[in-house]
């Protein structure tokens, strides 16, 4: 590995003049810088770790800010802000709080917006795109270039999600919408539109039912969603389309995670014993707070979450129609793998559809039962 490329990436156009093996080692150095940022500061490090060489490729292929990414949630931005002026804020220990967790316009021009709630991606890019097209009808110009929504699986389950990608279908014109497809949200992901999401993987992208292609969206597969190389190569074939495109690229969520660390953020469902392979499935490597280490306490929310959580328990036996549900992460609300699994039918995860979850909680409450929706709501 060439030492220090990270520290000498002040804008995009320092990745644009790397050599290949060089943008093969600051995806190496970036992923070393997550994992240490991690420990000491705590953040979204599994989320970032599985969009490395997504975000280098990005920023190799694309010209930000003229081509916007909207990046989903935004939690997985970390990468992004690296390449856009702002490593140090990952790389000295003493710059750790100069940057948020999500993107943020007030940081950098590079940022479109304040992000922190998920599904929005698409119809953001949606509406960039639409402006663009229409300044390009009337003057033959605009500031904007490529569109690029990047959407994790997870929040596919959202209703504006899906709200967008119909619209996008509609529309026309230059977007491209990258699905990064690591089987998993924060806790696995539920919902029907999964299983052919893993149709589509086990496929290479080629199986009968395919949602996007039915929503009239172009597609493609891309299996290696963690080889810069590849992901570069795919990149520069879709750059400057005419039309709305998938690209659904299968990633592993904490890719270079140790799974045989402690994960210090008192999540659950980890493999301790088994390292890198298990990472992508393990919920402890999402968030990393490193006060817990320090013998502090969880926040209160987990905390009584789970107070919360033991007290229904011990009504189950006597209340058939009690639920809980979660509109995808429980472990945020103190609902831990193992109530999960005692639960059962006790225990709904409807995938990130707070507006489903609210909808179903009444339709239980209607019927007689008794619903308690746990949600991450601020």
């Amino acid at each position: 590995m060439t030492a220090g490329i990270l520290s000498s990436i002040h804008t995009p156009a320092d990745v644009h003049a790397l050599s290949a093996q060089q943008l093969r080692d600051l995806c190496f150095e970036i992923r070393t810088t997550l994992l240490d940022y991690g420990r000491k500061h705590g953040g979204h490090i599994g989320s970032n770790l599985g969009v490395v060489e997504l975000t280098v490729a990005l920023h190799r292929v694309f010209n930000s800010p003229h081509d916007r990414f909207i990046f989903d949630v935004s939690h997985q931005s970390y990468v992004h802000k690296m390449l856009t002026g702002r490593a140090e804020a990952y790389l000295d220990e003493s710059r750790f709080g100069e940057v948020t967790g999500f993107t943020n316009p007030l940081e950098s021009e590079h940022d479109s917006f304040v992000l922190g709630h998920t599904g929005t991606s698409i119809s953001l890019a949606c509406g960039l795109a639409k402006t663009r097209d229409m300044q390009r009808a009337a003057t033959g110009e605009s500031a904007i270039g490529n569109v690029v929504a990047i959407i994790g699986d997870g929040s596919l389950s959202s209703a504006i999600a899906f709200e967008g990608l119909n619209n996008a279908a509609e529309q026309g014109g230059n977007l491209i919408i990258i699905v990064n497809d690591n089987e998993m949200s924060i806790a696995e992901d539920f919902g029907g539109m999964y299983g052919q999401l893993a149709k589509l993987r086990a496929s290479d992208g080629t199986a009968e039912l395919n949602l996007f292609k039915a929503f009239g969206l172009d597609y493609r597969y891309v299996e290696q969603g963690n080889d810069v190389d590849t992901l570069v190569e795919v990149l520069n074939e879709v750059k400057g389309i005419d039309h709305p495109i998938v690209v659904h690229i299968h990633t592993t969520k904490g890719l270079g995670f140790d799974d045989g660390e402690e994960s210090n953020n008192g999540s659950d469902g980890c493999n301790q014993t088994n390292p890198q392979p298990h990472a992508g499935k393990c919920e402890a490597n999402h968030w990393q707070d490193p006060e817990a280490s320090l013998g502090k306490p969880l926040d209160a929310r987990k905390y009584y979450g789970e107070m919360a959580m033991a007290s229904l328990e011990r009504r189950f036996s006597n209340e058939p129609g009690l639920v809980v549900i979660s509109p995808a992460t429980p472990g945020s609300n103190g609902i831990t793998r193992d109530f999960r699994e005692r639960a059962g039918a006790h225990y709904v995860d409807t995938g990130i559809t707070e507006e489903h979850a609210a909808a179903f909680a009444a339709g239980i409450a209607k019927a007689g039962g008794r619903p308690v929706l746990a949600t991450s709501a601020t």
